[in-house]
């Protein structure tokens, strides 16, 4: 009896949310409005009776939709894209973030609200949609402009951030508070998770995903991918973080793949379903009556979500060394908020230590700002045409002038090269050290949370820590020995720079030896004390430490250069994870087609057993040379293969396409499978 009702629940939401779907496309509305507005349909406080009968398998289905957007919000988050923009994005987000937290939260002092309502609403304000943002600068055909690119930068900083505030307002939530020293130890463990996570995903994930992309099956692809999806969600949820934290890093990392774009065509069916009942799922939440006693919060919350952003994005765009024009476009495109307020919303109801009013007023703003969106996108030119004509003529001339003398900051300068190296180094070891910090986190994870294998061991407690330790050690001994290594370079490049021949005279080459010399020593005694403080809840008595301490100093005396070459090997697959660019997306033959002669045509050859073609390379074939046609394309089991390379073999069963003329593609049929 369960399932057919959660059949029905289930079919009343799709057909509901297809219905009101066909009415927002008609009326160029955005997709999520309609889900939402589908969902006070059919929610139970509308009239006269609700059509859903068990909620609670549509939240569960709902939570999957979650995921599924944070992985395609981590999909659409790319590490080249974002270093290309510059500095002007970082101040943007984090001028927009604070402000506007800081706002929603006085706003909630303002109406006497309890503490987590103000803290919630304030990053539910800090957030814009990336949803509504993109579909109206892709219908304004605006996605090329200057500022449409700030704007994105934008977004995916905004993206890193909410996944901490919802680290963050996790632990207050369970904890009924965090001190100052909490709060940087939950940010640290969020750091260290993330940065972990990317690191060993950018070198292991696009290398998994190339493999299984070479048996040209979509389904391995697609299940690959959400195995991955799920799996890391699941971790995250083991470690103590949100579901959305998972799904967003592992997006993140498959974003560097290149089958992305292949990628992100398969998985989007899947997440605009699940997508559709988690908006719908909000919708079931909110109660007219509601809104209509809290008329003034939804107002006032409007006025500041449209003044504040419009005002903070400005002036973080302008702060970068943009032009009014660019700044106001920026400012004007990020005020509104959407589904990541949604999923900030959805953690308060979940946790239970929201207000049941927060929920809808903060869809109720979202409806209005998204509305207005499209207006103050278009109108954005003309309020800074305005602005010029009205303002004074020195104010316009000033701020002109900041915008040239920042885009002059970062020319050459003395020691530019050895700064740069310097910089390098300094990341590095900041990475090494989150690694190591990773090693000895999961080891005490296991000490304290110790999975049944490991129980059956039958190691007593302190027995276990020693083990843990000693393992946690020997993983991070590559990281170790390339930190002593960096710590080296980082010596002779502070030496280099610090101590300039124009001040030590005679004595610079002495100086420089000394401070060559100190740096790695001081590092190597600071690395050796973070690893302490890293393992203090595994550390065993010191009788053991020193026979363990012994026991890593020899194996890294015997395997230092094997060490060595594991971490170059990481370093080098990471590399090549960010210098191999994904290719663009592959054309369609009837876009091809579009882009031809009018004498041009298509042709279709299906290749069978016993044809010319078959078993066959492409280049083989020299179809191009003896026909003057060409293979476009590939469909075979499923897949298609646009504009296959030369050392493609033809298969029994393929369907190729080809390109030429009439009698250029008479040749070619005849070539491939013989006279007929």
């Amino acid at each position: 009896m369960h399932a057919i009702t959660f059949l029905q629940d289930l079919a009343v939401v799709m057909m509901v949310a297809a219905l009101v779907t066909v009415f927002c496309h008609r009326f160029r509305q955005p997709v999520v409005l309609g889900y939402i507005i589908a969902g006070v349909i059919i929610g139970p406080h509308t009239p006269p009776f609700p059509l859903i009968k068990d909620e609670a398998s549509i939240n569960t289905l709902s939570d999957l939709g979650v995921i599924l957007l944070m992985f395609s919000l981590g999909l659409e988050f790319n590490l080249r894209k974002l270093k290309r923009l510059g500095v002007t994005p970082l101040i943007v987000a984090l001028l927009e973030c604070l402000l506007m937290f800081w706002a929603g939260y006085e706003i909630g002092r303002l109406f006497s609200w309890p503490t987590m309502d103000c803290l919630f609403l304030g990053a539910m304000l800090s957030m814009s949609s990336t949803t509504v943002i993109i579909k109206v600068l892709a219908d304004l055909g605006m996605m090329k402009e200057r500022g449409s690119h700030f704007i994105f930068g934008t977004l995916l900083l905004e993206d890193i951030f909410g996944v901490a505030m919802i680290a963050l307002l996790s632990g207050i939530a369970m904890t009924g508070g965090l001190s100052l020293g909490e709060v940087g130890a939950t940010v640290g463990k969020l750091g260290i998770f993330v940065v972990v996570s990317l690191v060993f995903g950018l070198i292991t994930v696009p290398r998994l995903i190339g493999y299984v992309a070479s048996f040209k099956s979509n389904e391995m692809l697609i299940i690959t991918v959400l195995g991955l999806c799920f799996g890391v969600s699941l971790l995250a949820a083991k470690l103590g973080y949100s579901v959305a934290l998972g799904a967003f890093v592992i997006g993140a990392v498959i974003a560097e793949a290149r089958e992305i774009h292949r990628i992100e065509d398969l998985v989007g069916p899947v997440r605009d379903m699940f997508s559709a009942v988690f908006f719908v799922a909000i919708g079931l939440l909110i109660d007219p009556k509601m809104l209509i006693t809290h008329w003034q919060p939804v107002l006032l919350i409007t006025l500041a979500v449209v003044v504040g952003k419009v005002l903070a994005c400005s002036f973080g765009a302008f702060a970068g060394g943009n032009d009014t024009r660019t700044s106001l476009r920026v400012g004007m495109g990020l005020a509104q908020i959407g589904e990541f307020s949604f999923i900030i919303a959805s953690l308060g109801v979940t946790l239970n230590v929201t207000s049941s009013f927060l929920y809808p007023i903060a869809v109720a703003v979202s409806v209005i700002t998204t509305f207005l969106t499209p207006y103050m996108i278009k109108s954005a030119d003309g309020v800074a045409d305005q602005f010029d004509r009205l303002a004074p003529r020195a104010l316009v001339n000033t701020l002109a002038l900041y915008t040239r003398w920042v885009g002059q900051i970062g020319g050459p300068s003395p020691n530019q090269v050895a700064r740069s190296f310097l910089w390098k180094c300094a990341g590095q070891m900041a990475l090494n050290a989150a690694l190591i910090a990773a090693a000895f986190f999961g080891a005490a994870f296991v000490g304290q949370r110790p999975p049944g294998w490991v129980v059956n061991l039958g190691l007593s407690e302190p027995w276990l820590n020693v083990v843990l330790w000693l393992t946690a050690m020997i993983l991070s001994l590559p990281v170790c020995v390339a930190m002593m290594r960096n710590l080296e370079a980082f010596g002779l490049l502070l030496a280099e720079i610090k101590v300039p021949r124009s001040a030590a005279g005679e004595n610079t080459a002495a100086i420089r030896a000394i401070v060559a010399g100190v740096v790695p020593l001081a590092g190597t005694v600071a690395l050796g004390l973070f690893v302490l403080v890293m393992s203090s809840t595994l550390l065993p008595s010191w009788n053991i430490l020193i026979v363990l301490l012994l026991i890593v100093a020899a194996v890294t005396g015997l395997l230092w250069h094997g060490l060595l070459k594991i971490y170059s090997m990481g370093q080098v697959a990471l590399q090549e994870t960010f210098t191999e660019e994904p290719p663009p997306p592959a054309k369609e033959a009837s876009d091809l087609l579009a882009q031809m002669p009018k004498e041009v045509e298509l042709d279709t050859v299906m290749i069978a057993a016993r044809t010319p073609a078959h078993g066959k390379l492409i280049r083989e074939l020299a179809l191009r040379t003896e026909t003057g046609a060409s293979i476009v394309s590939i469909e075979r089991a499923g897949v298609s293969l646009v504009n296959p390379g030369p050392d493609e073999e033809l298969l029994e069963g393929d369907r190729t396409v080809l390109l030429g003329t009439k009698d250029q593609l008479g040749r070619a049929r005849r070539h491939l499978l013989g006279p007929v």
